[in-house]
């Protein structure tokens, strides 16, 4: 029989909490960024770094773009985090193989892959945003692990989707 760790539980029901808050409140503060940037925009872009001398313009278009996609990032990770945190409370009550996870899992698959294109987005903005006299340096990076990621929450919300019926038919039968 496996092992039990309900330690564990609690401290990714906490963990998860905690990032919950954190995503609201990176959202609020990017949005307070971008507000920052439109109402005063010489002292904010002077914070960042934008050299002024000509061609700085579309660099802070695409800094205030990529402050858009960011605000756009959080509603999807409160939901796959939301989400998460239901699955662990299913688990933790001893019963995870329930048709809402195969539902659940379903849509943290689809909000992963929307962030994924978000991160797309971000990268492009960033290319085009750069010039060699003022590169935007976001520490930006393509990876396959992302896209695979996808793929498996997907695949997981087949297996709780199947596993559930299977289960369900068990029942019946008994």
């Amino acid at each position: 029989m496996p092992r039990s760790y309900p330690g564990a539980l609690a401290l990714t029901r906490r963990i998860l909490r905690a990032l919950i808050v954190l995503n609201l409140v990176m959202g609020f503060l990017i949005l307070a960024l971008l507000v920052a940037s439109l109402v005063a925009p010489d002292l904010v872009m002077d914070a960042l770094g934008v050299r002024r001398g000509g061609g700085e313009g579309s660099l802070i278009l695409g800094m205030r773009l990529i402050m858009v996609l960011g605000i756009a990032a959080v509603p999807l990770t409160h939901l796959v985090l939301r989400r998460l945190l239901n699955v662990v409370d299913t688990v933790r009550e001893g019963d995870p193989f329930v048709a809402e996870n195969a539902v659940r899992l379903r849509a943290i698959a689809w909000a992963v892959l929307g962030l994924e294109l978000m991160h797309l987005a971000v990268g492009a903005v960033a290319a085009a945003a750069s010039s060699a006299a003022q590169p935007l340096d976001i520490g930006w990076s393509f990876t396959f692990t992302r896209g695979v990621a996808v793929l498996l929450l997907f695949v997981l919300a087949r297996v709780f989707e199947h596993g559930t019926a299977m289960r369900e038919d068990l029942e019946g039968t008994v």
